[in-house]
């Protein structure tokens, strides 16, 4: 499903992937722990296809994407879901324009299922009744959840998370935790750092 092949990636003269070779199967979980630093995040980044590796192959299902070739990265992000470090909601938009961006950006479903499908998600992060709220009118846990939601509205196969605990307090943490193993158990293919 994801295979990195001997990545390296150079950052401001410095190398930050170094040899990088993984593969994460169908359905699995991979953790990615590590110093500040380190290249998690920049790993996710190339599994997505935002950065090309300097050397190396990557491999997103069952598409070579390590060239930017956009009809097929174009093709695969749009089975991937991205939870980012600080959720990246959009601070004029509410909670239910926020999660329902992706769908309407794809114009391949109307209004109703729109609305229908971010009641859905809204539900499942526990967030129902906040659709009218602004990210400045929330918390950092359910920013969090939010961008969550904005990711998982296009039903993707492949979630990637980027330090989806990072900054909240044990209870919020839990509870992401804990939407983390949901989708685990729904047979998600995740990469968390």
């Amino acid at each position: 499903m994801i295979q990195l092949k001997d990545v390296h990636k150079q950052l401001g003269g410095r190398m930050i992937l170094d040899g990088l070779s993984l593969t994460v199967e169908e359905g699995e979980t991979l953790v990615i722990l590590g110093r500040s630093g380190t290249g998690k995040s920049v790993t996710l980044r190339h599994v997505i296809g935002l950065l090309t590796p300097d050397q190396g192959e990557i491999e997103v299902l069952g598409e070579e994407i390590s060239h930017h070739r956009p009809e097929v990265l174009r093709k695969v992000r749009m089975r991937i879901g991205y939870l980012f470090q600080d959720g990246a909601l959009l601070n004029w938009l509410n909670l239910a324009d926020n999660i329902g961006l992706p769908l309407r950006e794809r114009r391949s479903h109307s209004e109703e299922e729109i609305q229908q499908r971010i009641a859905e998600v809204l539900c499942e992060v526990e967030l129902d009744g906040h659709a009218t709220k602004l990210p400045s009118e929330i918390s950092g846990g359910m920013r969090k959840r939010a961008g969550l939601a904005r990711a998982l509205v296009c039903k993707p196969e492949i979630m990637l998370h980027d330090g989806p605990t990072s900054g909240l307090d044990p209870i919020s943490s839990s509870v992401i935790n804990g939407l983390i193993m949901k989708l685990k158990e729904m047979g998600i293919t995740q990469m968390v750092v």
